[in-house]
């Protein structure tokens, strides 16, 4: 640069680099990172987000080259497809960026048990984690990962049916009190022991999928009726075991739970409760105690378009109804059909 003016790409001030880089893709963010030095090391310390989920080659051999250099990256996505990380990868994300808080590691089905101990040591500052499809990991691991890991409010454990266990949600309602969200799909491991200690544990737990956990019963969802008071989303999809006693639970839990003194009934609003409920194939729920949980929660609706009450494979819940449905159905028997 002379006299204040650029002379070169190489001379092109940090921060106007980074504003450039900040509108193109990841793709071309990292083979910018290799036009010179100065370019690699601003963007190496300005670098925060990073998705490497395009690479369909080489993708270990990548991370194994940029993670030494991105030490500042905050979020990670990994996610796969056809390539597949392996634990060496894995470590060396841990040994260099400390500063991670999003990591998406999903479908790597070739990581052991090694690249959850070098997370749990490197990145103690993981706040969203998701492993789904990551088949080989233990319980014992991932229960060692949650108890250094204690900011996690995003865990995605689907599919993770050998480490998702009642092991692991002890220790997540041990060690993770600010997890938010959690699934926990086709984990048929899980039972109620598990839930009841994660419910207990984590009383800000908004989103729960439980779905395929053919294990829980009514107990599960009682405890997390009566816990989490702040639950909007919860998944029982195939879990065959749950009954009407389940669905007055959580019904009576608005009444029980989150009426203050001085809030009217009629004042709550839908951000009160329960926002999306699926109970797909629970064949065992009657029609009185589902339309009970629907007609407590407004934002629940079974009206066309707005499916926030998921019921398929329920045949016997066909009379179940949101007040807007039941409203357009009266609309419409009133409208004057024209004289034949």
């Amino acid at each position: 640069m002379e006299g204040g003016v650029i002379t070169g790409w190489k001379d092109i001030p940090m921060e106007l680099l980074l504003q450039i880089v900040s509108l193109v893709d990841d793709q071309t963010v990292i083979m910018a990172s290799g036009v010179c030095r100065g370019w690699r090391d601003a963007i190496s310390l300005g670098l925060t987000h990073l998705s490497l989920s395009w690479c369909n080659k080489n993708m270990n051999n990548l991370v194994l080259s940029l993670a030494p250099k991105f030490t500042k990256l905050q979020t990670l996505i990994l996610r796969q497809d056809k390539t597949q990380l392996e634990d060496d990868a894995v470590q060396t994300i841990a040994n260099f960026c400390h500063d991670l808080q999003v990591l998406d590691l999903s479908k790597s089905f070739k990581l052991s048990d090694r690249s959850l101990f070098s997370l749990a040591h490197g990145c103690r500052n993981l706040s969203k984690l998701n492993i789904s499809g990551c088949s080989a990991f233990s319980d014992s691991a991932l229960a060692y990962l949650t108890s250094f890991c204690q900011n996690l409010k995003v865990l995605n454990l689907c599919g993770c049916g050998q480490a998702a266990s009642d092991i692991v949600l002890q220790a997540i309602g041990r060690y993770c009190s600010q997890l938010q969200s959690l699934n926990l799909g086709w984990c048929d491991n899980v039972s109620d022991v598990g839930v009841m200690c994660l419910a207990y544990g984590c009383p800000d737990l908004r989103t729960l999928d439980l779905c395929g956990c053919v294990r829980i019963t009514d107990d599960s969802v009682i405890a997390l009726a009566n816990k989490c008071l702040h639950l909007r989303s919860l998944g029982l999809y195939y879990c065959q075991n749950i009954t009407d006693r389940a669905m007055y639970s959580l019904a009576h839990s608005r009444v029980k739970n989150k009426k203050p003194m001085w809030k009217p009934m009629k004042e709550l609003n839908d951000e009160d409760g329960l926002r999306t409920l699926n109970i797909s194939q629970c064949t065992a729920l009657t029609p009185p105690a589902v339309q009970a949980v629907c007609d407590t929660f407004p934002a629940l609706h079974t009206c066309s378009g707005r499916h926030s009450l998921i019921m398929s494979g329920c045949l016997n819940l066909m009379s179940v109804h949101c007040a807007c449905a039941v409203h357009a159905h009266r609309t419409a028997s009133n409208i004057p059909h024209p004289a034949h």
